[in-house]
């Protein structure tokens, strides 16, 4: 038997044994006023079904299919009120025992902490007394015998402590079930984040959220497709030891991986060096906004690389790292690939072909544009026309732009200077200099000339 069955008949008993001792008090009640000659009519019938009504319950509660089981409580809490309603009409409103069943009745509709509850359950004590009116007649009786108060009082104490004590074992079992949840709930966590290092964060969120399905299905959508390598690694990987190549390629990778998702990329896979990103899917801007967002990714990956280019060479690499990428615009087939126990969310289709070629035509440094990615960027970026070029599965010679850079930038391209030679790299944007900090500058820069000539001077 499971934990949650286990729980269900434990609660059902519990209930069982306080309902029971909630009937005691009209049962008592009927069966002194009874040997007493207090109540006019037969109340035999009365008397055993407050003896039987329990167990029926009981009975219903420990078969009563799961799917019912939520409504199990209110239905037969409001089968109390009906009951305590006859009870009262059938004693003539005797003060103290109808007292006391309302308290106890309406202490457990209030348990249930709902006020909708509370008037369909006191409503249907009204109708229940409005009936037994006119069945037993209608004659107040407030006086009734001192036995009688006695034992009703008596019988109420007893449910109250049994209702308490069952409460207390309920509040004891709902905190180690809140605990159970929390630590369930911590477990998963730590699980869906770590699945989470396996996918994209924009597939992870959809699936976690419900907006994506996990079963094998696609759509066509248009895409921005995006592949990079680095220009040279395979020759670097033969000089290197593979613990320095894969510190270097891991810390490559997380620094593109966190430009390409602030401009909201999805990340497809990592293809030893190569990149694949695409835009928008799941979420998307449109093709222009997402194609510019796109580029400008690949704009900031090109200047990043100057500063990895440093933090390498301080590390002992003296090869000039440079990557080359190529984005291309267009209808993709989007979705889950593979089977139902094994899935792999890509894209596929020629347009992604067409961006991987474009790609490995690219030079070092170069961000090669497809006719389509052109059109919709040059508004903001300035392109070069780089002619055409023959492309693997394709019949046309396919012309292609070189991404330069954002219109706004070269406006003001006077205000960077850079270079880089072996054993030599400056990059600098005198707009972000503080004023403070430019005779510093000057002063390096005499130094490291005066330098550089007098080295020149001695060596010539």
């Amino acid at each position: 038997m499971t934990n949650t069955s286990q729980d269900s008949k434990t609660a059902s008993i519990f209930e069982f044994v306080s309902r029971s001792l909630g009937m005691l008090a009209p049962a008592v009640t009927i069966f002194l006023g009874e040997q007493l000659n207090t109540w006019n009519g037969n109340s035999d019938t009365l008397l055993s079904i407050c003896v039987v009504y329990p167990i029926i319950v009981l009975l219903l509660s420990l078969y009563l299919p799961e799917k019912f089981r939520h409504f199990r409580r209110p239905v037969f809490i409001t089968g109390d009120a009906i009951l305590v309603g006859y009870f009262i009409s059938h004693i003539q409103f005797a003060a103290i025992p109808s007292l006391i069943v309302l308290i106890m009745v309406n202490t457990s509709i209030m348990s249930l902490g709902s006020v909708k509850q509370w008037f369909i359950s006191m409503s249907a004590l009204l109708a229940s007394l409005y009936i037994g009116v006119q069945v037993n007649g209608f004659n107040p009786n407030f006086e009734n015998p001192f036995l009688i108060n006695v034992a009703a009082m008596a019988a109420m104490a007893a449910h109250f402590i049994i209702t308490s004590f069952y409460t207390g074992r309920q509040n004891k079992l709902l905190g180690h079930l809140h605990q159970k949840l929390q630590s369930e709930q911590s477990k998963h966590q730590n699980l869906s984040l770590k699945v989470a290092k396996y996918i994209s964060p924009q597939i992870w969120e959809s699936i976690f959220s419900g907006n994506k399905e996990v079963k094998l299905e696609t759509q066509r959508k248009k895409l921005v497709v995006f592949f990079s390598d680095i220009k040279g690694f395979t020759a670097l990987s033969e000089q290197l030891e593979s613990e320095d190549l894969t510190e270097l390629l891991n810390n490559y990778l997380t620094e593109m991986t966190n430009i390409a998702l602030k401009y909201g990329g999805t990340i497809d896979k990592y293809i030893g060096d190569s990149i694949m990103v695409f835009f928008g899917d799941p979420k998307t801007q449109g093709a222009k906004k997402d194609t510019l967002a796109c580029v400008a990714m690949a704009i900031e990956m090109r200047k990043h690389m100057k500063v990895l280019r440093q933090q390498w060479r301080q590390q002992g690499v003296k090869t000039p790292l440079e990557i080359r990428m190529g984005i291309n615009t267009g209808y993709c087939t989007v979705g889950n690939f593979g089977t139902e126990s094994r899935m792999d969310y890509t894209i596929i289709g020629r347009e992604v072909n067409m961006a991987s070629r474009l790609e490995s035509a690219a030079e070092a440094g170069e961000i090669l544009l497809s006719q389509e990615a052109y059109a919709l960027v040059q508004d903001k970026i300035i392109c070069r026309e780089k002619g055409t070029i023959s492309a693997k599965g394709f019949s046309r010679p396919v012309p292609v732009y070189e991404a330069v850079d954002f219109r706004h930038n070269m406006a003001a391209k006077s205000s960077f200077i850079e270079h880089e030679l072996p054993g030599f790299s400056m990059y600098m944007d005198t707009n972000r200099i503080n004023n403070y900090d430019r005779d510093k500058i000057a002063k390096a820069l005499e130094s490291a000339a005066s330098k550089i000539k007098s080295e020149a001077q001695m060596q010539g």
